[in-house]
């Protein structure tokens, strides 16, 4: 799944009418009502406030609404964009002010898709990965040369402890545990020892 690199807001003009395209990442649904109430008092004045979002780490949680607007001509085809983008965790709000034309049933639809497609365009999206979280342990005799190793590797280093010896929490760039565990003993001769500690998620630019 993806989300959002951060929140913002997109406006275009379509046959006199306004479209405001807010986004905001959240957590959960009560963060995202709250940011739709948010949205409502402050364009309070707006022909429409229409809505949609996706939450959950597969994006199971999905919600929309037409809020006024004949019924599938806006909040539907909000929630469109936000599933073929492959978003979760996001929350769409587009303000239309009416600017006097009527553009129709498929007019609406192509104006309310199209401004969350140019404000996500606008704001960037950011690829979620879970990742594997290795504890790597070996003697101080190696942990200089180990630590040095994995902090120049594209692996990321979470913490580091010393104790009897020093134990290293590392996030892998790839779930390749065996891979790993070949390339750690490798690079001290077999004098670490690896074991998996849970997963975290990253998040990272599309194909970076």
């Amino acid at each position: 799944m993806r989300t959002i690199r951060r929140g913002g807001e997109h406006e275009a003009e379509v046959r006199r009418s306004r479209f405001i395209c807010a986004l905001r990442r959240v957590g959960d649904e009560d963060a995202a009502r709250a940011f739709i109430a948010e949205r409502r008092r402050l364009h309070w004045n707006a022909a429409h406030n229409c809505t949609a979002y996706v939450l959950g780490p597969d994006g199971a949680v999905q919600r929309s609404s037409d809020d006024g607007e004949p019924s599938g001509t806006a909040g539907v085809p909000m929630l469109e964009v936000l599933r073929q983008r492959g978003l979760t965790d996001t929350v769409a709000v587009v303000t239309r002010y009416f600017g006097g034309v009527k553009l129709g049933a498929g007019g609406l639809v192509r104006a309310y898709g199209g401004a969350v497609a140019a404000a996500v365009d606008a704001v960037g999206v950011l690829e979620r990965r879970v990742l594997p979280v290795v504890a790597v342990t070996a003697d101080y005799h190696h942990a200089g040369r180990l630590e040095s190793a994995l902090r120049g590797s594209a692996h990321t280093v979470r913490d580091v402890r010393y104790g009897t010896g020093v134990e290293i929490d590392v996030a892998l760039a790839d779930p390749d545990l065996a891979g790993f565990a070949a390339w750690i003993a490798e690079a001290t001769g077999g004098a670490a020892a690896c074991e998996q500690r849970g997963t975290t998620t990253v998040e990272t630019a599309p194909d970076a």
